[in-house]
């Protein structure tokens, strides 16, 4: 870290932001009530409310939004005639998955080899917790230099598109020279990084069904039509021989020609097993940032414990597909369920429900916003250069950002780095990244302004 005033008081403040993200990734704020109690997000909701208000926030307010969610809104005057910067992060999180897997409680926050473990501690809890100690450090060296607006989502994880169609509604609320997600990530440990694209994505249920009801797997089986094999056959249609995806209609042949991804790097980022292969072909950054992946996220059939020696009449699964900027999300919606539907064998029944879908993003990175960042985290990387690179990943409400404020120039930093694991067991937050982010957008916030 650099040694300047600034700097010394986004390290003072960092006891208070390990505590406030402790009580944050307390909330166990899954945005989905099938499986955590709804009232998890609207304390985590309620927390955030608090928080802006002691923080001397105005207009502070729950927004209900059309996926019957809720986001927190709260603006921060600055001096008179200073640009306004929106401020971006979400409070859901994933589901913990496989609890037992956790080394320590997925919603507890606990330190262990230089880093803080738990559910949201990157994802984006932690980006909150960046946007409020680089504020708090700027109040205490004279003043916040820009009018602040703060957004908080609380269902980006779902995907549903709650903030989007209430920011679609009252579009003036948002309304911003400049805009930073606070949900993305560096690159590597230590390497300063930009995101420059995202890819969108789409989340559809596909159901088949053959039989009026299961069979008795001696009496019928062999000739009665199995629905978990059909639901295998099409599943395993959206993969060519080489495991690159294949979605009949969808162009998977694009090519990244920025930051590169070494294989052995993501070999050991991804924790991929000794002799099993990585998938598709081109370079890692092809792969996972120009390109469509598809995932089969979850199946619903029979557990291993308890299963009957039955044919089954039905069976389902969620898909995720992820498309790469210059593809739209609506049209490849269309193209996967179609795919679906014709890959089906025997004659069976699919239907295919949209459960999710957002358009991906690029960024702007020759605006002189993204100059004032470079400078910025230059100075709290301690020289080091700022990467731009791309990011597999979706943040739907990025282009309905850029559509209601074309204007604006979007940035988007965060703690997601491959260390923190996000979205599997054991994501953890490193400090040192939470500090220097933290200080890199106060002295971003001093050059905007």
């Amino acid at each position: 870290m650099p040694d300047s005033p600034l700097a010394r008081t986004v390290a003072a403040l960092q006891p208070r932001a390990r505590t406030e993200l402790a009580e944050l990734v307390a909330f166990k704020s899954v945005a989905d009530p099938a499986q955590f109690p709804r009232s998890e997000c609207e304390a985590a909701a309620n927390w955030i409310v608090d928080t802006l208000r002691a923080d001397g926030f105005q207009d502070v307010a729950l927004l209900d939004t059309p996926d019957g969610t809720q986001s927190v809104y709260g603006f921060l005057p600055g001096p008179a005639g200073a640009p306004t910067v929106l401020l971006y992060a979400h409070y859901d999180v994933q589901p913990p998955l496989d609890e037992n897997a956790w080394v320590s409680p997925p919603f507890e926050l606990t330190e262990r080899d230089g880093r803080w473990y738990g559910r949201g501690a990157a994802d984006c809890k932690g980006g909150l917790i960046m946007h409020l100690t680089a504020l708090r450090a700027l109040k205490e060296h004279g003043g916040v230099p820009v009018n602040v607006k703060v957004i908080v989502e609380g269902s980006e994880e779902q995907g549903t598109g709650g903030l989007e169609r209430y920011a679609e509604a009252h579009p003036e609320l948002l309304a911003a020279d400049a805009i930073v997600i606070g949900d993305t990530g560096n690159f590597r440990v230590g390497l300063p990084t930009v995101t420059a694209t995202l890819r969108g994505m789409t989340l559809v249920r596909v159901q088949v069904d053959t039989l009026e009801g299961n069979l008795h797997s001696g009496q019928f089986g062999g000739a009665a039509p199995d629905a978990l094999a059909a639901l295998i056959r099409i599943l395993d249609s959206l993969r060519a021989e080489d495991g690159s995806t294949t979605v009949t209609g969808l162009a998977a042949d694009a090519t990244w020609d920025g930051l590169q991804y070494p294989e052995e790097d993501f070999r050991n980022d991804a924790k991929v097993l000794d002799g099993v292969g990585l998938l598709g072909n081109g370079t890692i950054a092809d792969r996972i940032w120009a390109r469509p992946a598809v995932t089969v996220l979850g199946i619903d059939c029979p557990p291993v414990v308890g299963a009957t020696p039955s044919v089954q009449a039905g069976a389902r699964a969620l898909v995720s597909l992820r498309v790469p900027p210059g593809t739209d999300a609506a049209e490849a919606t269309k193209l996967l369920a179609a795919h679906l539907e014709t890959a089906a064998p025997w004659g069976a029944r699919v239907a295919v429900e949209q459960v999710g879908q957002g358009q991906a993003f690029r960024a702007d990175t020759t605006s002189p916003a993204y100059t004032s960042m470079a400078e910025a985290l230059r100075e709290a990387y301690d020289g080091a250069e700022m990467q731009t690179s791309g990011m597999g990943g979706s943040i739907p409400l990025c282009n309905t950002l850029a559509a209601l404020y074309p204007d604006a120039e979007i940035l988007l930093i965060g703690l997601s780095e491959p260390e923190a694991q996000i979205h599997a067991v054991n994501e953890s937050v490193s400090p040192q990244e939470l500090e220097r982010l933290s200080l890199g957008e106060a002295l971003f916030l001093q050059r905007f302004a």
